[in-house]
């Protein structure tokens, strides 16, 4: 990581590629002489405003080219970004300002109406108010990111300059960033995926082609038509290109992205990608090198990565440690369990999370004797691979069983007919819970539940069969754009009570 944090290095890369194109996206395009300008235009403005050290500051993004300004400018001026999409509304924007205590927004697209009390000068709302009290937390953070909090309030994981930009360092050279190549960016600033592949792509001189939103017909249009190098997307991205696939213009422009030869390089992660998913996805993009990617907002992300050489013999893994990364599959007393059992994946990295904002308690027990605890089941294969399992928190227990949903998912995904599967529990009152199994059909298909159950009959024990079927034209969100498990949760319940 460069002395001076991610804005200095950031502005490097600005005087080093001034002439480059840096960022394209809704309302035009900068340089890197303007991205480089108006970053430090923006951090004499907050300077201007007494900016403290390490005060937080929301930056209102919506995947365009001048949020990378924002992110910039608040480093530059020594602050910390929090991301906030737009698209919120006032009282999650509102719950964000508490949180952290911010008393500066910048919102230079100008869509958000200043909350009751505070004034607009320029590109920044401002509270009017004494800046927040110093946190020791803070000092060299370089982000605050609110995760998806599926269960409960959404957690505040602070990563550092040097934490994050370690990170960063480790990835550009693993995945081979280079100058004038370009990425197509459709996965939310929001989001910490998004972030490193961003910021990969502008210390590294390239150009961040960015949408605001995933829609399969401008994808596939612009991966054909833009010389795309990379893209990275979230698995229920993919599973929207395939029920699109139908409608001629998006097969088109999928076939005509295919003999561009456009991604060179395809970053999948988020949530489990799966035999079934990565083997349409290498032959719907025969000419990418597919890397599965699996990582924590807690841990700089990317710690662990599959790449296609290792897909013959390891595919539905989550492949082998990112370069710095120290791994254990523990016991519920911290113990190695063997090779092939089953525990909780835990971590050792240089690139951390400094904690969660304003709560040490639940920082401390993200930890066991000294080792992260991701909350994920897995175990190890031969060849040094890891295989997920599950999450230690989704686990459902139906008569004393412990089953997991990721199993039970990868089963009926393997079916020709289902395009996607989710599993959850729901309380019973006879067996504690049971197993509800919501399934997205292929376009064009059609399953029922007796040929499932006889589809999985030879496939899985008897109690770890779903209990009831679902069917649904797409799987639950959450908030970062991912399939998410606690939606489903909700929604099932909302149809039991009749809601």
């Amino acid at each position: 990581m460069s002395p001076g944090g991610l804005g200095a290095a950031i502005l490097a890369s600005c005087r080093a590629h001034a002439r480059a194109t840096a960022l394209v996206g809704a309302g035009g395009s900068l340089a890197y002489a303007e991205l480089g300008e108006r970053a430090s235009a923006l951090a004499a403005g907050l300077r201007a405003q007494r900016l403290e050290p390490h005060e937080p500051v929301v930056a209102m993004v919506a995947n365009r080219p001048l949020d990378l300004v924002a992110f910039a400018g608040v480093w530059l001026a020594g602050g910390v970004v929090v991301p906030v999409h737009g698209s919120n509304p006032a009282a999650v924007v509102a719950r964000h300002l508490d949180a952290t205590g911010a008393r500066i927004v910048v919102d230079a697209d100008g869509p958000t109406g200043a909350p009751e009390g505070w004034r607009r000068e320029g590109d920044l709302l401002l509270a009017g108010r004494a800046p927040p009290a110093p946190r020791a937390l803070l000092d060299g953070a370089a982000l605050i990111l609110f995760t998806s909090g599926s269960t409960g309030a959404p957690k505040g994981v602070v990563l550092s300059h040097r934490g994050f930009g370690g990170k960063l360092d480790v990835l550009e050279k693993l995945l081979a960033f280079a100058p004038g190549e370009r990425t197509l960016l459709v996965l939310n600033v929001t989001f910490s995926f998004g972030d490193w592949v961003s910021l990969a792509t502008l210390r590294t001189g390239g150009m961040l082609v960015m949408h605001e939103k995933f829609a399969p017909l401008a994808f596939c249009r612009t991966l054909a038509e833009a010389g795309i190098a990379r893209t990275a997307v979230v698995p229920t991205m993919m599973r929207a290109l395939a029920a699109e696939l139908e409608h001629a213009p998006v097969a088109a422009a999928l076939a005509a992205a295919n003999r561009a030869g456009a991604p060179r390089q395809l970053f999948i992660g988020g949530e489990s990608l799966g035999r079934a998913l990565a083997a349409e996805l290498a032959g719907r993009f025969p000419g990418a090198r597919l890397v599965d990617i699996y990582g924590l907002t807690e841990t700089s992300t990317s710690d662990f990565c599959l790449f296609p050489e290792d897909y013959p013999r390891h595919a539905g893994t989550i492949g082998r440690p990112s370069p710095h990364v120290a791994f254990r599959i523990a016991g519920p007393a911290g113990e190695e369990m063997p090779a092939g059992e089953v525990g909780e994946l835990q971590l050792r990295t240089p690139y951390l999370m400094s904690g969660y904002l304003d709560a040490p308690e639940l920082t401390a027990r993200a930890f066991q004797d000294g080792w992260f605890r991701t909350g994920d089941l897995a175990r190890t294969r031969a060849g040094g691979v890891v295989e997920l399992a599950g999450r230690a928190k989704e686990l459902i227990v139906r008569g004393g069983n412990k089953v997991s949903p990721l199993e039970v998912e990868q089963v009926f995904a393997a079916h020709p007919d289902v395009a996607a599967a989710m599993a959850t529990g729901l309380p019973d009152p006879i067996l504690g819970e049971r197993i509800h199994l919501l399934i997205v059909p292929r376009p064009g298909r059609t399953c029922g539940a007796e040929a499932l159950r006889e589809f999985a009959a030879p496939l899985l024990p008897k109690f770890k069969q779903p209990d009831a079927f679902h069917f649904a034209d797409a799987l639950p969100l959450g908030r970062t754009g991912k399939a998410d498990r606690g939606a489903l949760r909700v929604m099932l319940a909302a149809q039991d009570a009749g809601v």
